[in-house]
């Protein structure tokens, strides 16, 4: 690796040739191609082979010194004096050896380095977030009280964004007090929280086939028996619904009703009302994740409107929309779980997170948040066409066209295995998210999941047309 500083004359320390220099001798240490005890290059050797100037190289070892990763040996130089770690083959390369599991789309995507492409992930790319608008959101938090700083919440959280809240739910027909919403840390700790509620290691809990890959890794680490319920265009199969009902007596149902999460389907007001039909005499719990509520430009069914916060609880949460970095979610239930719940929270995370609810707040006041929803809708309403449309000249096909949120579930043509083709396309750089993830039938062999906001570059489709190609069965010879 080499750097440029053309001139010899003393120069200006630039914190980024600092920091390179210090990659660059933690990479040859963990390359092996440094060992401990090994002495380092000299800092005008140093400064001479990288193309920097001696006093960033001297500033550079002085803070690796600090760090412990090297030591200075008076009147002898630098030493390599950190242990080494283990070999990682994961950063070698892209990890083409994991098992599509269902954390093999988190790890590949959150991993996935400069450069990459990630169509498979879960989230908007930064650059559609209100950048601008969080950090007004920052500025005001940081001028604010000592306590939005360094304080704890209250046991359910920040109330006034509790309020915010319960007057948004509403919006959707769903009638919940303040004191009936719990903050949490996330949509994903909201859950896991349900979860240490609700159920025993063995309770039976049905979820969606294919349903978000998470349910399914929150479940298994809860040790329950997870039973799966095919999905279709309106949403849960029916039939299977009761026979797991009856079969079954799961203690409770995990579902994405209005945005469904990989399909993009969303549940019909029909199937709605007989589901619930279903549910109530049978004593089954339905927790409903409603964390892409925002993306819809037209509501639809909630479960929880049906039932009033009796039998439903519902998940939602702000990182798809505000930020990822300042997360925040929420549970809105009974008073009476809400209490219990709450308690749980506090004996395992000591309440939700202050300094980001705090941050949700001050956006979510501010009257630019409805007019960057409705700028993100319009953005995604053109990105799903855009995606569906180059899907479909490749012979992929969607399972529907979604009426709002990020996500389309496609087919891909032939007998092509979407693990095969997913491990193709992320030796080319570009992270895929193969339907078996999101299957606990494991029949979605030949689906992906695609994020329209992250499937804009040509690159993913060109590399899609050789993966294909390259899996297709060889042509018979004719006669």
């Amino acid at each position: 690796m080499r750097l440029t500083e053309t001139s010899s004359a003393p120069k200006r320390i630039e914190p980024r040739r600092i920091e390179l220099v210090m990659t660059t001798i933690r990479e040859r240490i963990a390359a092996r191609q440094l060992t401990p005890g090994a002495r380092l290059p000299s800092v005008r050797q140093a400064a001479r082979s990288m193309g920097v100037s001696v006093s960033t190289v001297v500033e550079a070892y002085e803070r690796l010194a600090a760090e412990g990763v090297i030591r200075s040996r008076p009147g002898s130089g630098f030493y390599v004096s950190a242990p080494l770690a283990p070999l990682a083959l994961g950063k070698i390369g892209p990890r083409l050896d994991r098992e599509v599991d269902p954390l093999w789309m988190s790890r590949q995507s959150l991993e996935a380095g400069e450069g990459m492409l990630r169509p498979g992930c879960g989230w908007l790319p930064a650059e559609w977030m209100p950048e601008a608008a969080l950090r007004r959101a920052l500025k005001a938090v940081a001028r604010g009280s000592a306590a939005s700083l360094a304080d704890y919440s209250e046991p359910l959280g920040l109330a006034p964004l509790r309020g915010f809240i319960a007057r948004r739910l509403g919006e959707r027909d769903i009638a919940a007090a303040p004191d009936q919403i719990l903050l949490t840390g996330s949509g994903t700790q909201a859950i896991d929280l349900v979860c240490r509620f609700l159920i025993e290691p063995g309770d039976t809990v049905l979820i969606d086939d294919p349903c978000y890959f998470n349910f399914r890794a929150l479940l298994q680490a809860h040790r329950a028996d997870i039973v799966g319920v095919p999905m279709t265009p309106n949403g849960p199969d029916l039939e299977i619904f009761a026979q797991s009902l009856a079969q079954k007596r799961p203690r409770l149902y995990l579902t994405n009703a209005a945005v469904h999460n990989p399909t993009g389907a969303a549940i019909s007001s029909t199937t709605a009302h007989r589901l619930m039909a279903l549910a109530e005499p049978a004593g089954l719990i339905i927790v409903e994740d409603d964390i892409f509520a925002d993306f819809e430009t037209a509501p639809t069914p909630r479960l929880a409107a049906f039932d009033g916060l009796r039998n439903v609880i519902q998940i939602g949460s702000f990182s798809k929309t505000l930020s990822a970095a300042a997360r925040c979610g929420y549970i809105a239930a009974r008073p009476d779980w809400i209490e219990q719940i709450a308690d749980i929270g506090l004996a395992t995370q000591f309440g939700s997170p202050r300094l980001s609810a705090e941050i949700a707040l001050t956006l979510l006041k501010d009257g630019g948040y409805r007019r960057h929803l409705e700028a993100l809708r319009a953005r995604l309403t053109g990105a799903m066409t855009a995606t569906i449309r180059r899907l479909e000249a490749l012979g992929i096909t969607p399972f529907v066209e979604p009426k709002a949120g990020m996500f389309v579930w496609a087919r891909l043509p032939g007998e092509a295995d979407a693990s095969q083709i997913a491990r193709l396309c992320l030796a080319e750089g570009i992270v895929l998210a193969p339907g078996n993830a999101f299957s606990l039938g494991q029949t979605a062999r030949d689906y992906l999941r695609f994020n329209v906001s992250q499937s804009d570059d040509p690159r993913i489709y060109d590399s899609l047309a050789r993966a294909l190609r390259a899996s297709a069965p060889p042509m018979r010879a004719a006669g």
